[in-house]
């Protein structure tokens, strides 16, 4: 099955451990930062979803994940404007709201580590399991809203035989509704970095939200791109990339640990 929240955990983690965290709260650390949201914890789902005709091998088997702790995620992938902040260049005021695209892996972890450095809050890199269950929100189906997706949900340009339907291009962050967390362009608009590295199968992934590690210099994609299909948007769609390419329809969003230190 796709990712759905199958029982609440809000209470696993003892109230002395926690800092504010109140799922569907959005905040950022000032200006030109990213938005976050507060995540609500759940037990989900992860991988294919049983009627799914284009999952495969890469999305088996699916597994239970417990997101069992206070967690926030950005509201969008980070901007053009938020990456330059952290980068010290210019950028053009048309281009400010748009996701950086061109990012690799490394840059995206030097820019959370520049978070760390600056916030004194623990920005990171989503897992690809915590990413999944942020995309998913509840939802039951290949998509967020259901079994189709259509250039009215999300930023996609192909439909399934190849016909051009959507925009050809990168599109503001935002500028479609957002998912049952709150979430906007979890599918569409650039693929993100996630922290995992690549394993082909979901066998023997982690079931707690951790990352997988390994020694490979693959790392996970997750959540399609303006230039692609909508079987590359599905919700348990999973790619990657050696950690060193730069690619104009790959960006990456944030994730933010909520537990004192």
């Amino acid at each position: 099955m796709s990712a759905a929240i199958l029982g609440p955990r809000d209470s696993r983690t003892p109230p002395s451990a926690r800092i504010a965290w109140t799922p569907g709260r959005v905040w950022n650390d000032g200006a030109r930062r990213p938005a976050m949201i507060d995540l609500p914890m759940g037990i989900y789902r992860m991988g294919e979803h049983p009627d799914d005709k284009f999952a495969n091998d890469t999305e088996r088997p699916a597994h239970q994940v417990d997101i069992g702790y206070p967690l926030a995620l950005g509201r969008f992938p980070v901007t053009v404007a938020e990456f330059a902040e952290f980068r010290g260049t210019g950028h053009s005021a048309e281009a400010a709201d748009l996701p950086v695209a061109g990012a690799n892996w490394d840059d995206a972890t030097a820019y959370c580590a520049w978070l760390r450095g600056t916030t004194g809050r623990a920005y990171r890199l989503p897992s690809e399991s915590e990413w999944e269950y942020a995309a998913a929100a509840g939802s039951r189906h290949p998509f967020p809203n259901g079994d189709v997706i259509t250039p009215a949900d999300a930023n996609f340009y192909y439909d399934e035989q190849g016909n051009r339907i959507g925009l050809g291009r990168l599109t503001p962050v935002g500028s479609y509704a957002p998912n049952a967390f709150g979430l906007c362009d979890m599918i569409g608009n650039v693929c993100e970095w996630v922290a995992d590295a690549w394993h082909p199968t979901l066998r023997q992934a982690p079931a707690e939200g951790e990352s997988w590690a390994d020694a490979t210099d693959l790392r996970v994609l997750r959540g399609g791109a303006w230039d692609y299909l909508p079987r590359l948007l599905r919700i348990s769609w999973r790619d990657y990339l050696p950690r060193a390419t730069r690619r104009d329809n790959v960006g990456f969003r944030v994730a933010c640990d909520l537990l004192e230190r």
